[in-house]
């Protein structure tokens, strides 16, 4: 059995890593859209860890990762409310993933709700900030409503990278349940 301090001190230990792991992953860009958004890797360490170790430490470390991509990936931002909304905001709720800690399959569940909820954010930011791109082309197409724009171009990175989280989830699945499930913390 562990101590709390243990305990606490190796959340930490796995957060720090997991963090890093992600923001080393987020510069594996399959591909870049031009205002911001890409297809990349880095979600599912984040994930991982929300499981592993629940709501608040998953939300914690998605708002941490959040911050460094603000600080190192080249922030595209239109303002301040750009930069709150779309980086510390809209990476935080990766950790939802944490509400499905210790359940079986909760790495899927959870992927689905943390990157359901990144895509709210970004939904949100594209409706009240990005706005003022309306009207726009967006692969070909024209939008005069932000709304739409803004369900169409945030999905065209998030549900991509939805889906390489779970693919992730699905070939680490059998060799990490054990860590997933937390197992190895009793």
């Amino acid at each position: 059995m562990h101590s709390k301090s243990h305990l606490r001190v190796r959340m930490l230990c796995e957060g720090a890593l997991m963090v890093a792991l992600a923001q080393i992953l987020s510069y594996i860009k399959l591909m870049e859209l031009p205002n911001g958004g890409s297809l990349t890797p880095a979600m599912f360490p984040i994930l991982f860890f929300a499981v592993r170790w629940g709501l608040a430490p998953g939300l914690l470390t998605g708002f941490v990762f959040g911050l460094l991509q603000l600080i190192f990936d080249g922030a595209y931002a239109w303002g301040w409310q750009s930069m709150l909304l779309d980086y510390l905001v809209a990476f935080t709720p990766l950790g939802l993933a944490g509400l499905f800690r210790g359940k079986n399959w909760g790495i899927f569940a959870g992927t689905v709700v943390g990157c359901l909820g990144r895509f709210i954010i970004h939904y949100i930011s594209g409706v009240t900030i990005y706005k003022i791109l309306v009207p726009t082309e967006f692969m070909q197409w024209t939008f005069t409503s932000p709304a739409a724009y803004s369900i169409v171009y945030n999905g065209s990175y998030m549900l991509p990278n939805t889906l390489i989280a779970l693919l992730i989830a699905a070939l680490l699945y059998k060799p990490l349940q054990k860590y997933l499930l937390g197992a190895d913390l009793k």
